[in-house]
């Protein structure tokens, strides 16, 4: 910056000095001729900002500039600077300067979720994909004594700075803007693509999950010992919940299956892996070499179940395996805070 400023001052003198015609010295002019046929050698033309080596390149001010810089060099004693090239040079320069945004770094975020609730693993996978260090507040689902204080009674709940954020599409397409306030979420690259396979996950994927983890009596006993074991439950209401938990979640998966009209459980399940796959379309990632938003979601609810029965059947009949293990390295370790 300093180099641009003092080119710009170069410039601004040789307006005040030159616009009304008055004439350089010979001395001056083979000055200049100098610096311009030794720029090559100096650390000055090595500068990122410049790549080539006359003064007139440096300014930006065109072949035509440089012709007549060549001309009087060779011929002329005097010299004439365009104040209209010198006022482009000055918008150029500006032109070229990055937008400066100040870097995210909230002081205090809380989730308040479930640990095996799809939707907060979203949340979740979004803030370990970004290095957000975060807190967790574990739900009981019980009472829901947690989160007395809100009017929401859902989960995930994120608080940013004391600030309230709900509904987990809506808390991560808001921190994306925070995080990158230059870009919106509806105009990245592929953002229509992004955007559908987002609503793919709520809309479709999630419900496919229910009736896989709770498939049979023994898979809903496992889903809810690891759910009772992550959760915040006291002694007592551990046992009744994992029990009776699910029992209940059998049979309402079974609903479930009815209401999204799903007749073979796994088959459901292996198909939208396998259509998530074929999304990809040979690339690393649906966002290309990185991870958008629609993979960070898709990793997200699928990695509470990746070590159940059904997970570990999904990743052994179907191809997601590559690309949940690729996720795993993207996304790197937790960024929770450990109390």
């Amino acid at each position: 910056m300093k180099r641009i400023s003092g080119i710009a001052a170069i410039a601004n003198k040789a307006i005040e000095g030159f616009t009304a015609g008055t004439t350089i010295s010979g001395q001056r002019l083979q000055q200049a001729s100098r610096y311009t046929n030794s720029c090559n050698s100096s650390s000055f033309a090595k500068s990122p900002l410049f790549s080539r080596c006359s003064l007139v390149d440096h300014l930006g001010l065109g072949h035509s500039t440089h012709s007549s810089f060549a001309a009087a060099h060779s011929l002329s004693p005097k010299m004439f600077f365009s104040a209209t090239a010198a006022s482009s040079l000055a918008e150029e320069v500006q032109a070229t300067e990055p937008p400066h945004y100040t870097k995210f770094l909230p002081k205090d975020v809380v989730l308040y979720q479930y640990e095996a609730c799809p939707f907060c693993n979203k949340v979740k996978a979004f803030l370990d994909y970004y290095d957000i260090p975060y807190k967790i507040v574990e739900v009981n689902p019980i009472n829901k004594k947690e989160i007395k204080w809100s009017d929401y009674k859902k989960v995930p709940i994120l608080l940013v700075d004391g600030k309230q954020m709900v509904d987990s599409s809506d808390i991560i397409n808001k921190l994306f803007q925070r995080i990158h306030p230059e870009i919106s979420v509806n105009s990245v690259p592929d953002g229509d693509e992004d955007m559908k396979w987002r609503g793919w996950v709520d809309n479709h994927l999630v419900h496919v999950l229910s009736p896989n983890i709770y498939r049979t009596p023994t898979e809903a006993l496992e889903s809810f010992d690891y759910i009772t074991s992550h959760g915040n439950f006291s002694f007592s209401e551990r046992i009744v919940a994992k029990y009776a938990g699910a029992a209940a979640m059998y049979f309402v998966s079974k609903k479930l299956k009815k209401k999204h009209h799903i007749t073979d459980e796994r088959a459901a399940l292996y198909e939208a892996a396998e259509t998530w796959v074929d999304a990809l379309k040979g690339r690393e990632f649906l966002g290309g070499s990185k991870p958008n938003l629609a993979d960070l979601a898709v990793f997200g609810v699928l990695r509470p179940i990746r070590h159940l029965k059904s997970g570990r059947e999904m990743v052994e009949n179907t191809r997601i395996g590559e690309w949940y293990t690729q996720m795993e390295s993207a996304v790197g370790v937790s960024s929770k805070i450990k109390e």
